[in-house]
């Protein structure tokens, strides 16, 4: 799968049939915006987003998926290890999709280092 990062931080994956996830940095506060779908094609992506939230981590780094039609557990479990191996500060995901909020509730109940902003 090929995976275009342009220069303002916005990964673009292309998945078969149009549909896609789009990830952009946040302006004015650390974090991302992803918007389209998380599933097993588009998951490199959103992992390689993680992965920079993770390394320019401060205190608090934001999560905005307003823009996210759905989310499967393997990305849910993305964000969840993201957040376990913070070493200090918490991940705070701004209305997420329903099934986010409880697959994080079912498997990783309490995670302390993910603060869910529902709508």
């Amino acid at each position: 799968m090929d995976v275009d990062d342009d220069e303002d931080g916005t990964a673009f994956a292309p998945r078969p049939g149009g549909a896609a996830l789009e990830i952009r940095s946040l302006s004015g506060r650390p974090g991302i915006r992803a918007a389209g779908e998380i599933n097993v094609i588009t998951r490199p992506s959103w992992e390689q987003a993680l992965r920079k939230v993770a390394s320019s981590h401060g205190d608090v780094s934001h999560v905005e998926l307003s823009g996210l039609m759905s989310i499967d557990v393997g990305g849910a479990a993305v964000l969840a290890v993201t957040a376990q191996r913070l070493t200090t500060g918490r991940i705070v995901v701004h209305r997420p999709p329903p099934e986010l909020t409880r697959i994080l509730d079912l498997f990783w109940p309490g995670l302390a280092t993910i603060e869910v902003a529902e709508r």
